[in-house]
């Protein structure tokens, strides 16, 4: 068991580092946050996963599993609050976006 646990770990661990690499290399806020957000809820459940396998004596499995629950749920949530937050701030989306629906979404509120 202590194999798969480090080996999840690690997988976990790659993943962290992907989405590190995702908010660098992406060109405006919106996609740093979706990388980033994406990448980083999978890769520390795997990461915490594989602790909990790779200690399975340990008394902290039932804490372990009760965070991964916390980043199931917090994660894409707190992401999606920024995001909104940031558009109605007016951070501007790259040049290359090709379509903005909560803009479209705004301006058919206003019309009404």
């Amino acid at each position: 068991m202590d194999i798969v646990g480090a080996f999840m770990s690690l997988t976990g661990a790659l993943f962290l580092f992907l989405g590190t690499l995702g908010i660098i290399r992406m060109p405006d806020v919106y996609n740093r946050m979706q990388a980033g957000t994406k990448a980083t809820t999978l890769g520390s459940m795997l990461f915490l996963l594989g602790l909990a396998i790779g200690n399975a004596g340990c008394l902290c499995t039932g804490k372990i599993i009760l965070l991964v629950i916390f980043i199931i749920f917090t994660n894409p949530i707190s992401s999606h609050a920024l995001a909104r937050a940031a558009h109605a701030a007016g951070i501007r989306l790259t040049s290359t976006t090709v379509r903005d629906d909560l803009d479209a979404d705004k301006k058919k509120g206003e019309q009404k």
